[in-house]
């Protein structure tokens, strides 16, 4: 199936690896041509290199308020257009509501919420018919996850943002899409399966709560989200889409 993604160029956030590099990857494997970021400039350059002459690496915090200017030009400079986003970050400080100090919550807000807000907007304010706005966010959104207290309270508030926004832009011709992975092996959730002091254990029974009996790997992630930002998604915006192996039991 060609997904039409062929010289179309996104900016992707948060993909110096896990969930944004395996977008990126998907990305530019059917085609596209795509701008990465992430706050570590060797982590990017060396992303971007992996990628090929398709990828330009740029440093940006998701943060920084002038990070959206910075990395939507980058993509008219290197690539003379701008087509969508895929907004994702590295997931907030683990913890419990008890545990979780005001200067994580602060961090995590500028970063997570504010930050993905920002360059939803800015790129509203750019792309044409067309465009795609995309966030990474988190089974969360549904179901809050035991231990990740920040993504719990932060994720469902940008999935309503993300519903607000395609509303707001649905009348240009734009779309706005949300991924929601579970457990996906990368090395986030590597990490947080060994918070427990047995991660196989962890893993084994994490797995056992998936319809599917395993993790999703990051290449499987990155072709859903290379699907919904592409135009063979045309008719899809508003969307929460769970990338789980079946984990979320509602509809």
């Amino acid at each position: 199936m060609d997904l039409g993604l062929k010289d179309r160029v996104y900016v992707v956030t948060g993909a110096s690896r896990g969930l944004g590099h395996a977008s990126a990857r998907a990305l530019v494997a059917d085609g596209a041509k795509v701008v990465v970021s992430s706050r570590e400039e060797e982590a990017v350059a060396r992303a971007a290199a992996g990628l090929g002459g398709d990828a330009v690496g740029v440093a940006a915090d998701n943060a920084d308020p002038e990070a959206p200017a910075r990395l939507f030009g980058a993509a008219r400079e290197h690539f003379g257009r701008l087509d969508g986003v895929l907004i994702s970050v590295g997931g907030p400080a683990p913890g419990w509501a008890a545990d979780n100090t005001d200067e994580q919550w602060r961090a995590a807000f500028d970063s997570v919420f504010l930050g993905a807000v920002r360059m939803a907007r800015a790129a509203a304010e750019t792309l044409s018919e067309g465009g795609v706005i995309g966030f990474v966010l988190s089974g969360s959104v549904h179901e809050p996850i035991p231990g990740l207290t920040i993504s719990n309270g932060l994720r469902p508030g940008l999935a309503g943002f993300a519903k607000s926004l395609a509303n707001d832009v649905g009348p240009r011709g734009i779309r706005v899409v949300g991924l929601l992975p579970g457990r996906i092996d990368t090395d986030r959730v590597r990490e947080l399966d060994g918070l427990s002091g047995d991660a196989p254990a962890a893993r084994a029974a994490a797995e056992s709560r998936v319809p599917l009996r395993r993790y999703g790997t990051p290449e499987e992630f990155g072709a859903t989200a290379a699907f919904l930002l592409s135009p063979a998604a045309s008719y899809l915006t508003g969307v929460m889409l769970p990338v789980d192996g079946g984990a979320r039991h509602g509809f």
